[in-house]
């Protein structure tokens, strides 16, 4: 099962990190470059324990439908989402946030998978799928930095209506 660490240093404090991570539109924005769009479950605002949302998304050259609900919930300080439905055999993402000097967040994510079919996809994990993954994390993240850094992230939570499909 490969797992990827990730960690990202913000000038910004672990509340305003933690709720631009649960975004569903920050998230879009962040993924545009797949398309990906929430299209059942949460589709705008911030996700909370127990949500779930269906994204659908080009990955890889394949349009393709994952789905995955908040299974763990303590504001500010950590959540996890997990899939449901998709293209792996399972994943779990946990989203760390810890306050260091001054007004500083550590945002960790630990995200672990799992691939279908096997001896074929442990051989994907190591070809491509596993770097993928962490390109796609980082650029999420990258966009995160950016909004809380910038102080766009009071109009991003500001405007922030949850809607559930």
């Amino acid at each position: 099962m490969p797992i990827i660490n990730l960690s990202t240093t913000i000038q910004a404090p672990p509340a305003v990190c933690f709720d631009l991570s649960r975004s569903v539109d920050l998230h879009q924005v962040s993924t545009a470059q797949t398309e990906e769009k929430a299209i059942k479950g949460v589709v705008a605002g911030l996700m909370e324990l127990g949500d779930s949302v269906t994204w659908e998304a080009k990955h890889l050259c394949v349009r393709q439908k994952l789905s995955s609900h908040i299974t763990a919930f303590e504001r500010p300080y950590f959540f996890a989402d997990e899939m449901l439905t998709g293209a792996f055999k399972s994943f779990r993402h946990e989203h760390r946030f810890e306050a260091i000097a001054g007004e500083a967040t550590r945002m960790t994510d630990v995200f672990q998978f799992t691939s279908p079919l096997g001896i074929l996809g442990k051989l994907a994990d190591i070809l491509f799928l596993k770097q993928y993954m962490t390109h796609l994390l980082l650029e999420r993240n990258r966009v995160i930095k950016e909004v809380a850094e910038s102080g766009k992230w009071q109009e991003v939570l500001a405007i922030e209506k949850r809607v559930v499909l």
